[in-house]
C-alpha cells in the first residue's frame, strides 16, 4: 500500500501516451497505477519510475475480469485520486471488415464504458476525484477509410459528458475531464498518411496531466487543436466530404 497522499491510476499504460502520462504523473509525484495487457512493458516501465508504482496486468474487453483488476489495483494502492483511462485503438478500415471494427468497440466502447464505471463509482462512494478519458479531435466528424474510430470516440466524449453532469447532481467534486488530443507521436500512428501538427507524446502527456490537475471539462491536445475542431464541427458537408 502506498503511503503517498495523491494516487493516480493510468489504464493503457505500457506504451505511447499512457507510458509518458505514468511518467508524468510519477514525476510531480504520484503514486502511480499502471494498467496493461502487456506485462512485460509495464514492469519495464516500473523500473524508470523514481516513485511508489503498481503493476496489474488486464484486458480492458474482458470486462468482469478487468474491473475486478481495475478494483483490486486501487485496493493494493491504498486508494485512487486520479483515474486516467488511456486504453484505446482505431486502425483505417475502408472495406469495413468486421473484426477490426469488432476490435475497435470492444475496446474504445465497452472496455472504456467499464473502467469508467469502477472509476465514477469509487469516486462517488469517495466523494471526491478525477476522471478524464482519452477522446479524441477525430471524435468531431467522420473518417470514411476509418468509421470506428470517431465514432467510438465520440461515444467516449458524450459518455464523460453523462458522468460530469451526473457528479454535478449529486454536488460532489469530481472532476471528468474530456481530452481531445489532435495527432501524437505513437505507435497507433507510425506509417499513417496525413499527420500534421504532430505532438510528441511527451508534450502531450505534459498537457494532459495540466488539464487533469485543473480539473477542466474538456482539454484540446495541444490546445491549439480547439481551432480545427471548431473548424471541422461548423463546415459544411458539401466541402468537409470532398477534403
Amino acid at each position: 500500500m502506498s503511503t503517498h497522499k495523491t494516487k493516480a491510476i493510468i489504464i493503457g499504460a505500457s506504451q505511447g501516451i499512457g507510458a509518458e502520462l505514468a511518467r508524468e504523473f510519477s514525476r510531480r509525484g504520484y503514486a502511480v497505477g499502471l494498467a496493461a495487457r502487456s506485462e512485460d512493458k509495464l514492469l519495464a516501465l516500473q523500473k524508470e519510475l523514481s516513485g511508489p508504482s503498481f503493476v496489474k496486468v488486464m484486458d480492458i474487453t474482458q470486462t468482469d475480469e478487468a474491473m475486478g483488476a481495475f478494483e483490486s489495483l486501487i485496493e493494493e494502492m491504498g486508494g485512487m485520486d486520479v483515474a486516467v483511462i488511456n486504453a484505446g485503438t482505431g486502425l483505417p478500415n475502408r472495406d469495413l471488415e468486421w473484426a477490426p471494427e469488432k476490435a475497435t468497440i470492444d475496446l474504445n466502447v465497452t472496455g472504456f464504458a467499464a473502467m469508467a464505471g469502477v472509476a465514477f463509482r469509487y469516486f462517488v462512494k469517495q466523494g471526491s476525484g478525477r476522471l478524464a478519458g482519452l477522446s479524441s479531435v477525430a471524435a468531431i466528424r467522420g473518417i470514411p477509410g476509418n468509421p470506428a474510430y470517431p465514432a467510438t470516440k465520440a461515444f467516449v466524449s458524450n459518455y464523460l459528458e453523462c458522468l460530469r453532469l451526473n457528479a454535478r447532481q449529486r454536488k460532489l467534486p469530481i472532476s471528468v475531464t474530456d481530452l481531445r488530443p489532435g495527432f501524437v507521436d505513437t505507435p497507433l500512428t507510425k506509417g499513417q498518411k496525413g499527420m500534421f501538427w504532430l505532438t510528441p507524446a511527451p508534450v502531450a502527456a505534459r498537457h494532459i496531466t495540466d488539464a487533469v490537475e485543473r480539473g477542466k471539462s474538456i482539454a484540446y491536445i495541444p490546445p491549439k487543436w480547439r481551432l480545427i475542431a471548431t473548424v471541422l464541427r461548423h463546415l459544411p458537408d458539401s466541402i468537409y466530404s470532398r477534403m
